[in-house]
């Protein structure tokens, strides 16, 4: 009897960290973030968080609705949900109250969503002639301009960018494979191999600046985007996320671009929209970005025709 239960407990324990695993470590701190600021609620006012009902979590929607865009509320939502099932807990996030809550929320405010501004072509050679220009370190300069160009280039999210090792580089005649062995959409690890090709201005090409970089800093292994120690001194610790953000707004801030209106995924969004300018059509984007559906990317599309067959150039004054 004692070894069934000890089997049984071992199973339940072993199951806790499927669910675990089954989510990306940045998407499980998300959810631990989102479900603290509902446990703050609760414990204001008075509600149980854990377990909890559907109508207060309706009332935090409406108190979180004041300040926050109508993804906020759903990424809530189901951060609250998610946890709740880790927990072993069932809350019924589609429950009238929170979905017809939610429709009368974005009824009131509207959905249309502003985020931050992509890195256009126009900046991206700003940024890098600025780099360029830099009294500071060789290698410094190289590993930023790097991450910037691949970044671009590859239509990159930050954590992505981050996690390209040595071993996933392949450089080819036509430019460099690089193999992406995890990323958002891709949680089972199915991998992806996007292909930069060479541009013809080596100034600006992604290709040639990661040639460089490489050559430069001898990296033979591991992390390609690495910490420096004080001074200019490389060491083997990848870069965080984070670090990717605070790079591109200090190179927007010294080309004298106001970078309030840009963040780490201005990279991606910058790759996308560009493409969308120079007639690539949506599978060719999708594949680059690795966008699992079409509504993103139609989005960038959308924005950027926005001044093609626009009917007031027709009118003329």
């Amino acid at each position: 009897m004692n070894e069934l239960l000890t089997d049984v407990k071992k199973l339940h324990e072993e199951t806790l960290e499927n669910l675990k695993s089954s989510k990306a470590d940045n998407t499980l701190r998300a959810y631990k973030s989102d479900f603290k600021d509902f446990g703050v609620f609760c414990a204001k006012h008075g509600f149980n968080s854990m377990p909890t009902e559907p109508k207060v979590v309706s009332l935090y929607l409406t108190h979180l609705s004041a300040n926050s865009k109508i993804s906020t509320l759903r990424r809530r939502l189901v951060s609250i949900g998610v946890v709740h099932k880790l927990k072993g807990h069932y809350l019924d996030t589609k429950h009238p109250i929170i979905i017809e809550n939610l429709m009368g929320i974005k009824r009131k405010k509207g959905s249309i969503q502003t985020g931050k501004k992509p890195i256009l072509i126009n900046h991206l050679k700003q940024i890098i002639n600025v780099i360029d220009e830099q009294k500071i370190e060789k290698i410094k300069k190289l590993r930023n301009r790097t991450l910037i160009l691949i970044g671009f280039g590859g239509g990159f999210r930050r954590t992505e960018l981050i996690s390209i090792d040595y071993e996933d580089l392949d450089f080819v005649d036509e430019g460099v494979k690089i193999i992406l062995r995890r990323s958002k959409t891709d949680q089972f690890g199915e991998g992806l191999i996007k292909g930069l090709p060479y541009f013809a201005n080596e100034k600006y090409c992604p290709v040639t600046s990661l040639k460089n970089w490489i050559n430069f800093s001898k990296i033979k292994t591991g992390p390609i985007f690495r910490r420096f120690a004080k001074g200019s001194t490389l060491t083997a610790h990848r870069l965080t996320d984070q670090s990717v953000v605070l790079i591109i707004k200090d190179c927007l801030k010294l080309a004298g671009i106001e970078n309030k209106s840009f963040s780490g995924h201005s990279l991606r969004s910058g790759f996308a929209t560009v493409a969308a300018e120079s007639g690539a059509d949506e599978r060719s984007i999708m594949a680059m970005t690795g966008h699992k559906t079409t509504q993103m990317v139609r989005r960038y599309i959308k924005e950027a025709n926005i001044f093609k067959n626009n009917a007031l150039g027709k009118i003329k004054l």
